[in-house]
């Protein structure tokens, strides 16, 4: 069981990461600002020194790198987690938020934050938050264990 999450927490760490590359590499986006793909799709350049939707910026270089050490703290609960865990659903929902926060790691470290670019927009709806697929996978990781846990049930022993 613990292949299916860290398989899945390794290709969603792959995903993040070629796309970062393309986006910072090929699209060049940094100096571009934005490029509109498609009517609720639009490539923002965000270079984000806080955590999840922004909170906790990280003003100074300490504050990074406790952030790192904070994340990486979380990823390997999370990678422990992976590997005593015996439930399908949530196995892959903590591979998801694995390689999601191994992404994010990795971006904080070369870069000294977090490369964001994704932007959802629709005629008057527009989503504020920049992001990008390792958030994506943490997300949706997070979306899947917290239903799991509201709407599974699991058989339980009885106290004797």
């Amino acid at each position: 069981m613990k292949r299916l999450g860290y398989g899945l927490a390794i290709a969603v760490f792959i995903l993040d990461q070629l796309s970062k590359y393309w986006i910072v590499e090929i699209v060049q986006l940094q100096s571009r600002g934005w490029v509109p793909v498609t009517p609720f799709l639009t490539l923002t350049w965000v270079a984000n020194y806080g955590v999840s939707l922004g909170l906790f910026q990280a003003g100074t270089d300490g504050m990074r790198w406790l952030l790192v050490a904070g994340t990486g703290a979380i990823a390997a609960l999370v990678a422990v987690w992976i590997a005593r865990e015996r439930a399908r659903g949530d196995v892959v929902a903590l591979g998801l938020v694995l390689g999601g926060a191994l992404g994010n790691i990795v971006d904080r470290i070369r870069y000294g934050y977090v490369v964001d670019f994704v932007h959802v927009q629709y005629g008057w709806f527009d989503f504020k938050y920049v992001f990008n697929v390792a958030d994506a996978g943490i997300s949706i990781g997070v979306i899947l264990l917290l239903a799991r846990a509201l709407f599974v049930r699991t058989p339980t022993k009885e106290l004797s």
